[in-house]
């Protein structure tokens, strides 16, 4: 799943479960949440700065490391960068203390201030902030993760160890064929793409536009397509031949309803998903709680391929509880049978793969929507 969506972002909030987890959930169902730390552990996922931080498949690592000209506009390695300026001797003690005593945590380290939460960002310890700042230079690699706190290894390594054998194979392209390659992945992730929503999958530098596809129009790695309501054309990847080719026959039906991370893939680009699903949305953990306008980490709701609602929602895991805080579904859209019953057993599948399984629903809009969830729940007990 992560080689088909090419990057799986990471984020730590866990108010509901862990994001990473949450966007495989969306995919592939009940999966036992072990499958992704065992696969990092056992070389077939590497972790990098691509999007965000992400997970990607162990054999795009070298893509992903090779490309300078992209990793440089990135946030993460200008602060690196910036660390090793001030702090140059510290973190060059630490790299060679990991290279001759293995791999650490960051838990390895003391605390020096007890009295900083050790929860905050800004409060990182020293070493930590060293750690990071390696990773995003490139001379440490997560070798795995313990209870999803990484362990850092020097690259060499952990590289060695990656399956498939890692091939810098990569690192001998031209950086406009390394572009040329990030931009046909983002395409065959999208779906189908106008050139401006490309570059803000792997975050690249400058926008992609329409003459820059001509190559790839040419080798036929990518196909034009028009589409109603836009006035650029749309690019699809030549994989999804079959996929273009029922949709034209209007034979390309969307069945799946599923809740969303808010770091989904599908929702990062929120200029697309307002174009192409109407719907407005932020992620107002960041926004104090006065000016929240949904709620603190809001699921946006897929229904038969619309963004049809959004739920507000917490995973109690000690008393085995599912709070639904709020659930409010997009002006036009009425609750009938088939999006009812679709919504309650998607709601009740992801409170039991948490170990959540009873379920308390609050205000939702329309009103009586929660009294119709709680009788299809009645209806097909857990």
């Amino acid at each position: 799943m992560i080689e088909r969506m090419r990057l799986l972002q990471i984020d730590t909030i866990q108010v509901v479960a862990r994001s990473p987890y949450l966007v495989l959930h969306a995919r592939l169902g009940a999966f036992p949440m072990g499958w992704l730390e065992e696969a990092l552990e056992q070389g077939r996922l590497a972790e990098c700065w691509a999007h965000e931080a992400c997970f990607v498949a162990a054999s795009d690592i070298g893509l992903h490391r090779s490309t300078q000209d992209h990793r440089m506009h990135h946030w993460a390695y200008r602060n690196a960068e910036r660390i090793y300026r001030e702090q140059r001797v510290e973190m060059d003690e630490l790299l060679a203390r990991i290279r001759h005593s293995g791999p650490v945590r960051a838990a390895d380290f003391a605390r020096r201030d007890a009295s900083a939460p050790a929860s905050a960002w800004w409060a990182w310890k020293p070493e930590k902030r060293w750690l990071e700042a390696w990773f995003a230079l490139g001379a440490l690699m997560v070798s795995r993760r313990e209870r999803f706190q990484r362990v850092y290894d020097v690259s060499e390594r952990v590289l060695a160890g990656l399956e498939p054998s890692f091939e810098p194979d990569t690192a001998l392209l031209s950086a406009s064929l390394q572009r040329q390659r990030f931009i046909a992945d983002s395409v065959r992730a999208l779906g189908v793409t106008p050139a401006a929503w490309i570059a803000d999958y792997h975050r690249l530098r400058p926008t992609v536009t329409q003459p820059e596809l001509k190559p790839l129009l040419a080798r036929g790695e990518l196909l034009e397509v028009v589409v109603q309501g836009w006035a650029s054309p749309g690019y699809v990847h030549r994989d999804h031949a079959d996929l273009l080719m029922r949709a034209r026959r209007s034979r390309l039906r969307a069945t799946h309803t599923a809740l969303l991370s808010p770091f989904d893939p599908l929702v990062w680009d929120r200029a697309r998903v307002r174009a192409m699903f109407d719907f407005d949305y932020a992620l107002e953990c960041y926004t104090p709680r006065v000016r929240r306008r949904h709620g603190y980490f809001v699921l946006p709701i897929l229904h038969c391929g619309a963004l049809v609602g959004r739920m507000d929602a917490k995973a109690h895991r000690r008393e085995g509880l599912f709070e639904i805080k709020s659930l409010q579904l997009e002006s036009g859209w009425v609750p009938d049978a088939a999006l009812v019953e679709a919504l309650a057993a998607t709601i009740a599948r992801f409170a039991c793969w948490h170990d959540t399984p009873d379920i308390r629903i609050g205000p939702t809009n329309p009103a009586g929507l929660a009294r119709r969830l709680r009788s299809a729940w009645r209806a097909n007990p857990r």
